[in-house]
């Protein structure tokens, strides 16, 4: 992300405490890791969130995957989806 090397490290550190001085950079310092600290809670806190709604929305998913496996056995077996299988003969009207 940010490959940044010692001797970049050392320039921003000696042009902050030319810019800032000597007293304002550890406090500086300070309020830099605590906003660090915040956006990294706040994004860990994004991210449990989407993961949670994405496997509520994936829970309904696997259901209807199963229900329509199902169906499909069921018409494989020759029947209607959603009706009992009949026996052969039953409810049949032959001879007329």
């Amino acid at each position: 992300m940010l490959d940044i090397g010692i001797q970049e490290l050392i320039v921003i550190f000696i042009v902050a405490l030319l810019v800032f001085g000597p007293k304002k950079l550890p406090e500086l310092g300070r309020t830099l890791g605590k906003t660090m600290a915040e956006l990294k809670k706040a994004v860990s806190g994004v991210k449990e969130q989407m993961d949670s709604e994405l496997y509520k929305l994936e829970q309904p998913a696997s259901k209807a995957g199963s229900e329509s496996s199902a169906t499909r056995d069921e018409l494989k077996n020759g029947s209607e989806p959603g009706k009992q299988n009949s026996k052969p003969g039953e409810g049949e009207v032959h001879g007329q």
